[in-house]
């Protein structure tokens, strides 16, 4: 039996190596959709495993360098702007997720994914419905896939200041529409989303 801090999804796969995948990016109307794998080694629990979007950013950061000390495994993996523009974004989640799963330096005798649906990969598992606040696997993949999009907003931000990626992360927030209407779409953006496609086809 697994020692499960998260009393609602307790699993049994004796012995097994067992990934937790979560991927975050889905909503942002620009960059790439994240995601990430991690197999815990119940030798070294770590305290404080929770969904990312409860820690504030820098108990993310903390918990991203704890869990890449203490992890059996881990890989973060992704699908670009243009993936999610030509497969649209449900599939380019599975396919970031089956790229992390696949980077895994151990390969993984099981899945517990974090949403209602398992990404396709060949590595039998389970989908868990807010599995990253009912499983501590789900919950450092969460943790690792928030850390690492959030940084390339912040290099995008960088890059272009005016749009405001450090504070919005991409998302369709008030001030990222307003830098949209009064400078026009990046190349980073979504054109496939609904307020890029609108805003284009006034071009």
């Amino acid at each position: 039996m697994i020692d499960c801090p998260f009393p609602s999804l307790v699993v049994d796969y004796q012995g097994h190596l067992l990934a937790g995948v979560d991927e975050v990016g889905r909503g942002p109307l620009i960059g790439a959709v994240v995601a990430a794998a991690a197999i815990l080694d119940p030798l070294r629990p770590i305290a404080g495993l929770t969904d990312s979007k409860k820690l504030s950013p820098q108990r993310r950061v903390e918990l991203d360098a704890e869990i890449r000390d203490k992890a059996l495994a881990f890989a973060v993996a992704e699908a670009n702007h243009a993936e999610v523009d030509e497969l649209n974004i449900y599939h380019a989640t599975h396919l970031a997720m089956r790229r992390a799963i696949d980077a895994l330096p151990l390969v993984p005798e099981y899945l517990l994914v974090d949403g209602n649906r398992l990404p396709g990969h060949h590595v039998p598992g389970q989908a868990v419905v807010k599995g990253d606040a009912r499983h501590p696997a789900i919950a450092a993949a969460s943790i690792l896939a928030k850390v690492a999009r959030d940084a390339q907003m912040v290099a995008l931000d960088a890059l272009y200041p005016e749009y405001g990626f450090a504070r919005h992360k991409g998302y369709p927030t008030p001030e990222h529409l307003d830098a949209l209407e009064r400078h026009g779409p990046l190349p980073e953006h979504r054109r496939s989303f609904a307020p890029l496609k609108g805003q284009l086809a006034l071009l």
